[in-house]
């Protein structure tokens, strides 16, 4: 199974529009999972019809329209395991204790807000935390991104960061 994992699109305030290179992952995935704040409901209509599966949420700068059409915490299962999405998780440190704490049933948690690439995994081994970055606000990191994440039969996970290049 292929996923896409996205957040943070803050169309059309920091962007005009997705780059093409996320939008042909989102072709080849089985899923996408947004972590929030798409700021617009065309975008949120662009990838629910361009997605096999489009799981999302809203995040802090999404208004009444995007909260009204998507959950706080979505969850699903995809290849076997347990996902879960959400926008906010709060300061770096002590989140994966925070979210071990929170999400106690979940294999895997999407993440976005900070913008920032994580990959991290609680010290139990049992919930890993995973954050794509921004495809059109850095902010202070040097690339767009997004990840991939592919589902092997045993469940285990091929995670992969993509550079987007600039807009």
């Amino acid at each position: 199974m292929r996923l896409l994992l996205t957040s943070d699109t803050h169309l059309p305030r920091r962007a005009r529009r997705l780059p093409d290179r996320l939008l042909e992952l989102v072709a080849d995935a089985d899923a996408v999972l947004h972590a929030g704040d798409w700021v617009d409901t065309a975008t949120l209509d662009l990838l629910q019809d361009r997605s096999r599966r489009l799981i999302g949420v809203y995040g802090n700068n999404d208004g009444p329209e995007l909260r009204a059409r998507l959950p706080e915490v979505a969850r699903a299962e995809l290849g076997g395991l347990r996902f879960g999405v959400v926008h906010e998780t709060g300061p770096a440190a002590g989140r994966e204790r925070r979210c071990a704490q929170r999400f106690p049933d979940l294999d895997v948690l999407v993440f976005g807000h900070s913008h920032i690439p994580w990959d991290t995994t609680t010290p139990d081994g049992r919930l890993r935390l995973l954050n794509p970055g921004s495809p059109t606000d850095r902010r202070r990191q040097p690339h767009h991104t997004c990840m991939t994440v592919r589902i092997a039969q045993d469940r285990s996970l091929d995670v992969e960061l993509h550079h987007l290049g600039p807009l």
